[in-house]
């Protein structure tokens, strides 16, 4: 699984950093993500991630 987040929506609220640091961390008001491809025991955390982002900033590729 890899994701993606659209910098153009992300408004750097930060929930993403919070439910998977391991994945997600804020830098410069801006999300990043921090690794090419998610660990497996990751992946749910991810997936929570998403769906509490409010701009939907972030996608998932199987």
């Amino acid at each position: 699984m890899r994701v993606k987040i659209d910098e153009k929506l992300c408004c750097g609220c930060g929930p993403c950093s919070e439910i998977c640091p391991e994945v997600f961390e804020l830098v410069e008001d801006i999300s990043r993500v921090k690794v090419d491809v998610v660990p497996a025991e990751h992946e749910d955390a991810c997936r929570e991630a998403r769906d509490n982002c409010p701009t939907e900033a972030i996608s998932i590729e199987q």
